[in-house]
């Protein structure tokens, strides 16, 4: 096919099949530890979280509390439970996690991105999944810094012409 020249669309994708690379990546291998635990960290604005998951029935404890202690409000709860919904892994691990810096808010989408990543390591054939859904990407938003001259990031300060 190297002398023909494409003139449409289905020359070029004829013209890609021939040429397409093979697909076998390599098999990814899990990632555990001597203990059959799998660790991973996720991060959202300023938060870190650090996460250990191993199979188990569900408890999910955040440093030394329970999930529901310390995330009180149901909308950062059922944040931190999407990875296992969306993996159809519902009550099969236990999660252990530390986290630091941030609120609340930020400590859970720390916490789904940690669980996400650590669960990819456990079992590797869960990253297309998690990865379709968006939960491997690490959200990079934060907080503009204040500048000089401003009494926030943007915001000037009130301007009286008297």
């Amino acid at each position: 096919m190297s002398g023909t020249t494409t003139r449409t669309l289905a020359d070029l994708k004829d013209l890609a099949v021939a040429t397409a690379l093979p697909t076998d990546k390599p098999k990814r291998e899990p990632k555990r530890d001597a203990w059959g635990r799998s660790y991973a960290t996720g991060r959202r604005k300023n938060a870190v979280a650090r996460v250990w998951i191993k199979p188990g029935k569900g408890e999910i404890m955040v440093n030394g509390k329970r999930v529901g202690q310390y995330f009180a409000r149901p909308v950062l709860r059922m944040l931190i439970t999407q990875p296992f919904l969306v993996a159809d892994r519902y009550n099969q691990f236990d999660v252990y996690c530390t986290v630091v810096g941030g609120g609340l808010s930020g400590q859970a989408g720390a916490l789904r991105h940690g669980i996400s990543r650590a669960l990819t390591h456990y079992e590797p054939d869960l990253r297309g999944i998690l990865k379709v859904a968006g939960f491997l990407t690490r959200d990079s938003r934060v907080v503009e810094r204040k500048k000089y001259g401003r009494a926030k990031a943007r915001r000037s300060f009130q301007f009286s012409k008297r």
